[in-house]
């Protein structure tokens, strides 16, 4: 399956539909669950060693720090996530779809753009992205993974969709007996359509002067998440 190249998403336009957004954050937070999204990038944050200090840029609904936290409490573990995004109407969504945002200890959410994190070098541990760079072009993937690096003392995870026919009509299905969002099932499979392939984005990695450590692949191969420093 050929990459759509440049096929913009619904949230990659106006986001004036704060309920729209807002269940799309919901569905994502489901799905991750669901197909083990959260899982891996538990897994590969764990593959750089003990990490007391994360960023996730591009959280969306801030699902993935929220399982972050919960694990390192179910350990008995300090850690602090930072959970950005470069929309402000995602931040604000993303409290109304997850109440317990502004409760949870160690979680802070700001607005900052990938491209251009507004941090020192090396203030994290490690720096995380989920079902980010599928938005971006192979230029803008290089950059982005870059600046995570820059902000990273130990390295970075990118977890993200793997593009195959077999995971688009996943997406498909899944998007149309799970989710409730119309956000949601225009880009589901979309995204699919726009994601790298593993090998693409160890390729991407390696324009960057990034080496993986560790690459771990969903159950079903829709996903990986890639451990690099």
């Amino acid at each position: 399956m050929d990459r759509a190249t440049h096929a913009p998403e619904l949230l990659d336009g106006p986001l004036d539909d704060q309920a729209a957004l807002v269940a799309n954050l919901r569905d994502l937070g489901r799905l991750n669950w669901l197909t083990g999204g959260a899982a891996l990038s538990r897994r590969a944050i764990a593959a750089l060693g003990d990490t007391t200090r994360v960023l996730d840029v591009g959280t969306g609904g801030a699902d993935i720090p929220l399982s972050l936290l919960r694990a390192a409490r179910r350990r008995g573990r300090a850690l602090t996530v930072t959970a950005t995004d470069s929309r402000p109407e995602v931040l604000a969504a993303a409290h109304i779809a997850h109440p317990e945002i502004a409760t949870t200890p160690g979680l802070t959410l700001a607005l900052a753009d990938g491209l251009g994190l507004p941090y020192p070098d090396a203030s994290f541990d490690v720096v995380h992205a989920s079902m980010v760079l599928h938005h971006l072009e192979a230029p803008e993937v290089v950059a982005f993974v870059r600046e995570m690096r820059r902000v990273a003392s130990r390295g970075i995870v990118v977890n993200d969709l793997a593009r195959s026919r077999h995971a688009w009509i996943g997406a498909w299905l899944l998007t149309r007996t799970i989710a409730t969002g119309r956000y949601t099932r225009n880009d589901g499979p979309l995204s699919v359509r726009r994601g790298w392939t593993r090998a693409e984005m160890v390729a991407l990695l390696d324009q960057a002067g990034l080496v993986p450590v560790a690459t771990l692949t969903g159950v079903a191969g829709h996903r990986y998440a890639i451990a690099a420093h």
